[in-house]
């Protein structure tokens, strides 16, 4: 079973929803808000576990600075961390992995709107704040630097060092605790060469399972060595290394440069390095505690309230379902909590009843006009009204379009470190056609703020080119096509990159012809640059033509072809999709659903594809390698399978 989503969209593929019965109804409890100076902390736990929680995160940011002050550690959503007094009333926000509920201490979900941290405080063998730890790491590496930029070897590796972040009597931190189940599996396997660890990138590591455990261990190993090697001697160099990669400088060349040294020795030395008995760890002994109660703000929650925050939380986790259950009993509580009448105006978006979304969204801007997310969600809402399933919009009507420019900018002044309000007012003004330098600065202040969202980048590009400014879209467009970390962003880039060359010989032929008009009118040459409105307006927008050039392109010896998707069959051998094309039936192999880019502009097709009969058969447009062996078992192997609406016609398409 393959589980897929719209493109951009961002879906939890761990997480499966629960039955509405397994919702215990845990806010009947006594809840309590603490907010300290970086976090904000809900929980039934007991006020003072919540305040240790608080502390414990604030100590580790605190802590994590330290090592590498460069960081960005400011995020631009809040976070929020969810604290619950037992395993029971925890159990039903866990994760679900092969369909039983998970036994996690805790978890951490980041999202555009808002991060969430949950972790139940009830005496457990498991350590709740590993996975949390490591996580977090992530997201200041992303807040600062973008993982695409950031090798995963060092992304990772990083993560898995501070995991084992401790402190004892909020004065002695303990840093780089030896990490003994991953020190077990290097001791008793071989070491990938230092060369091929740096060569995995982020698709290789989510595709290959068998070897995942591999890299993070010899990724941990490493960072171990580079931060704790040589009686710690080499932290700086560690951190003029990673600035150069950072700069693009090859990695053997960044090495060589950084540390006098070649990756054979490294390897030599690392080897060397995990057969130790003992391990240098970093400890450090404050004058004072640290504590942070003078910066705690407590106040106690209303069920209601609590009942909200629960429901925000499956609605971030893409419960949506269990999440509109929670809202709903919020809002019998108490119809007045602005935060809920917003979260249930998203659920009702994504359930996409636009009505009860819209209704929800003025409600709760109704109560609250100082709630920046509201106002970016009503933004939001009305936006979605005008694209189509694959997220492709041809036009924001000037009355609609207003009302969005008026709630985002309100959204901006409440908020000015939240950067969606900024790329949705940039593209309401990119789709129109207007205020196009005004957006250029609008998406740079969401870039400034957000610098790791290369959705941020993709707008940019789009405004450089609606400008006709071709050089400063290259310059955007060409890293994200080569190595953008967002499959869906690099497709795109790809594609987009293809075409700017014909759009530049279209327009150089509108100029020309223009140019020749003008002197057989007797007028001057050299008139105006043709805009994009101009371009537009003898014709028409073609549906089919923008969802075309939003599909998949097949590369060099792969061919595209548009049918009706059958059947998948599923066994030993593979996965087969047999595709009706005309008359004939053509069957196209797979290793495993992962290795499909699967995607779909189709209402009709939504959640998850399984193996069996298609009932009713599905339009799909396939790209795959086909084969010349006149014997094997398929005509080719797949390489992406897009679902698209029923009068879609593909205008190019492979003869069978």
């Amino acid at each position: 079973m393959r589980r897929f989503s719209l493109p951009l969209a961002c879906i939890l593929g761990f997480l499966v929803l629960l039955p509405a019965s397994a919702l215990t109804a845990t806010a009947k409890d006594t809840w309590v808000s603490v907010r300290t100076k970086n976090f904000h902390l809900v929980g039934n736990a007991s006020e003072r576990d919540i305040k240790k929680v608080g502390t414990r995160l604030e100590q580790f940011r605190d802590v994590f600075a330290r090592l590498f002050p460069g960081l960005r550690l400011a995020s631009p959503v809040p976070t929020t961390v969810v604290v619950f007094k037992s395993d029971q009333s925890y159990k039903p926000f866990k994760p679900v992995v092969d369909g039983k509920i998970s036994e996690v201490a805790g978890y951490f979900q980041a999202g555009n709107e808002v991060n969430y941290i949950t972790l139940t405080t009830a005496n457990r063998a498991e350590n709740p704040y590993g996975i949390i730890f490591h996580e977090y790491v992530h997201l200041l590496i992303k807040n600062t630097m973008g993982r695409a930029r950031v090798p995963p070897w060092f992304n990772e590796g990083l993560a898995e060092y501070y995991s084992t972040f401790d402190i004892e009597g909020d004065r002695k931190v303990f840093l780089g605790r030896p990490h003994f189940n991953h020190l077990e599996l290097l001791k008793k396997s071989r070491l990938l060469p230092l060369k091929s660890l740096f060569s995995v990138d982020y698709d290789s590591l989510i595709r290959n399972h068998a070897t995942r455990g591999q890299f993070y261990a010899q990724s941990w190993a490493l960072v171990h060595y580079l931060i704790h090697g040589e009686e710690g001697d080499r932290v700086s160099k560690l951190q003029q290394f990673v600035n150069l990669l950072l700069g693009k400088t090859e990695i053997e060349e960044a090495y060589q440069k950084v540390f006098n040294n070649d990756f054979e020795a490294l390897d030599k030395e690392l080897r060397s390095y995990i057969q130790n008995k003992s391990f240098r760890i970093n400890i450090a002994t404050f004058g004072k505690k640290l504590e942070l109660d003078s910066e705690f703000e407590t106040s106690r929650l209303s069920e209601g309230q609590a009942e909200a925050y629960l429901g925000d939380l499956l609605y971030n986790i893409n419960r949506t379902d269990d999440a509109a259950i929670r809202l709903e009993q919020a809002l019998a509580l108490d119809p007045n909590i602005s935060m809920a009448h917003a979260s249930l105006g998203m659920v009702r978006l994504k359930q996409k009843n636009f009505v009860a979304a819209k209704q929800h969204l003025q409600k709760a801007l109704e109560l609250d006009s100082g709630n920046y997310l509201a106002h970016y969600y009503y933004s939001y809402l009305l936006s979605r009204e005008y694209m189509t399933e694959g997220d492709l919009v041809s036009e924001f009507p000037e009355g609609p379009a207003e009302a969005m420019r008026k709630n985002l900018r309100r959204s901006i002044e409440l908020n000015p470190d939240f950067p969606e309000p900024y790329r949705l007012l940039a593209f309401i003004n990119l789709v129109r056609g207007e205020q196009l330098d005004e957006s250029v600065e609008l998406i740079k202040k969401a870039i400034a703020v957000s610098p790791a969202n290369e959705a941020y980048l993709f707008v940019l590009a789009q405004l450089h080119l609606r400008k006709h400014d071709f050089d400063a879209a290259r310059e955007i467009i060409e890293p994200l096509a080569a190595s953008s970390a967002d499959p869906s962003i690099r497709e795109t880039a790809q594609e987009l990159k293809q075409s700017m060359a014909s759009i530049q010989v279209q327009l150089e032929a509108v100029r020309e012809a223009r140019e020749r008009a003008a002197r057989a009118r007797g007028e001057p040459s050299g008139s105006p640059d043709l805009t994009a409105v101009e371009m537009t307006e003898t014709r028409p927008p073609d549906p089919s033509a923008q969802l075309e050039a939003a599909l998949k392109r097949p590369a060099e010896g792969q061919a595209r072809l548009q049918g009706l998707l059958t059947r998948i069959d599923c066994g030993a051998q593979g996965i087969f999709f047999t595709v009706k094309v005309g008359e004939r039936l053509v069957r196209l192999r797979a290793e495993n659903f992962e290795e499909v880019f699967i995607r779909t502009f189709a209402e009709s097709v939504r959640g998850e594809i399984t193996c069996g009969m298609r009932k009713p058969q599905d339009p799909v447009v396939i790209v795959y390698l086909p084969l010349k062996d006149q014997k094997a078992r398929s005509d080719g192997a797949i390489v992406s399978i897009e679902f698209v609406p029923g009068d879609f016609r593909l205008s190019q398409v492979r003869k069978l």
